[in-house]
């Protein structure tokens, strides 16, 4: 297959510094990319880096002497096979809308007879009020595709519709436009039959952004969901946990820039962008998982781990004899907190959870002295929190005891993983 190339567009915003991640992945992709900033752009991402990045020049100046004596802009335009704008700011978007080509980057989007790809980003209000929305509808209208903003807490403090999807959301969808397969893994940067490497990453220029991804170069572990423990064929002791506040907690590491392992048990719930996730069933399994994802710097340990475990799980199911009730005979699961306090690639940091309906406090401090982790998170699970949208949290420490309100789980997850970023940018 002849590699396929991209036109990227980079327009100003504070989400400027994902399209180098973009970059990244679509190289891993094997699908060649190109790169215009606007001069807005390079207030937060240097062309250098993103030069670094996409092995080329770097576009900006319309009146590039030896570029436009040879037209470059309509050879921009033309020799890609797709043109993607990313982010797409409020302002890019009217322009376009306008027909307006006051700068390289819009007289490109004028002049390109090829498919273009729109991602946007801004704040909340910009992406509701109806001139946004009226200039999305016209530039559908012209055949533009436009990427669905995600929806989550902004750099500015507000939540809702904006946030740009994150980049392996983006290279999955450039890619399908393009006809290339989109391999996981790779976006991952794992081969396909290795496990997560040992090795640290390593930052490139500007996109370890201390400010908005503070866990770039980390190594964070999550695990998450219940684990489903057989008693024969088709039965199982397990308990109510949905996964959700462990996936979200995923996901905000991964947006942070974290290198993330999410150890899952049996559960629904499609995997975080940049997250590499591994299925387990079992304590067992999920013990032996959690050994061969070490090192790393913290570990979460979200998962509601079943205390025991069948002590003999028959190979057929268990008939009713109509008399007497079948015993069931129970041994103790591992514990996995307790026994990653004492490893010896005991991680950083490494947080436990405390799911209780009573005296939270008091059992989560209990659990903190007896497992030897440095912070328990301890939640009331006597309501619906286990499969439902929203979580409490009491952050229990040596230090004492740091309560947080009722929130949705994903500002819950990513208001802990900041408050992580912080703890290790200590030590």
């Amino acid at each position: 297959m002849a590699t396929k190339s991209v036109l990227l567009i980079v327009s100003g915003g504070i989400a400027a510094y994902k399209a180098l991640e973009l970059v990244r992945l679509l190289k891993r992709q094997g699908v060649a990319v190109r790169a215009v900033m606007t001069k807005s752009a390079a207030e937060f991402v240097t062309p250098l880096s993103m030069g670094v990045m996409t092995e080329d020049q770097v576009y900006g100046d319309m009146f590039d002497l030896k570029e436009e004596r040879e037209i470059g802009h309509i050879q921009l335009s033309r020799q890609a096979d797709l043109v993607v704008i990313c982010p797409a700011t409020a302002n890019i978007l009217a322009k376009m809308a306008a027909g307006i080509a006051d700068d390289l980057a819009t007289t490109i989007l004028l002049a390109t007879d090829k498919p273009v790809l729109a991602v946007p980003a801004m704040n909340v209000r910009m992406w509701n009020h109806p001139a946004t929305q009226r200039n999305l509808a016209q530039l559908r209208a012209d055949g533009v595709h436009i990427m669905n903003p995600d929806e989550g807490a902004m750099a500015c403090g507000e939540f809702g519709p904006g946030r740009l999807p994150e980049p392996p959301a983006v290279a999955e969808q450039i890619c399908s436009m393009l006809g290339v397969p989109f391999n996981t893994q790779l976006a991952s940067g794992r081969s396909p039959t290795t496990m997560p490497s040992a090795t640290p990453l390593t930052a490139q220029p500007d996109f370890a952004d201390v400010e908005h991804r503070p866990l770039f170069g980390k190594r964070v572990l999550v695990t998450a969901g219940p684990t489903h423990e057989a008693i024969d064929p088709v039965r199982y002791i397990a308990n109510r946990s949905s996964g959700r506040q462990g996936f979200a907690i995923a996901a905000a590491a991964a947006d942070l820039g974290a290198e993330v392992t999410l150890i899952a048990g049996p559960v629904h719930l499609p995997t975080p962008p940049g997250v590499l996730r591994i299925d387990v069933e079992t304590a067992l399994e999920m013990q032996a998982e959690v050994e061969k994802a070490l090192p790393v710097d913290a570990a979460i340990m979200v998962a509601a781990v079943a205390d025991w475990r069948a002590a003999q799980a028959p190979d057929q199911k268990i008939k009713k004899d109509g008399n007497a009730i079948p015993p069931l005979a129970l041994t103790e699961n591992p514990d996995i907190l307790a026994s990653l306090t004492t490893h010896k690639q005991r991680p950083k940091l490494v947080i436990g959870f405390a799911a209780e309906t009573e005296n939270i406090i008091a059992h989560a401090q209990a659990k903190l002295a007896k497992k030897g982790c440095d912070w328990i998170v301890a939640n009331d699970v006597s309501g619906d929190v286990m499969g439902g949208e929203n979580n409490a949290f009491h952050i229990v420490t040596k230090a004492g005891v740091d309560s947080w309100l009722e929130s949705p789980k994903d500002i819950i997850a990513r208001k802990l993983m900041e408050k992580v970023a912080d703890e290790l940018a200590k030590s």
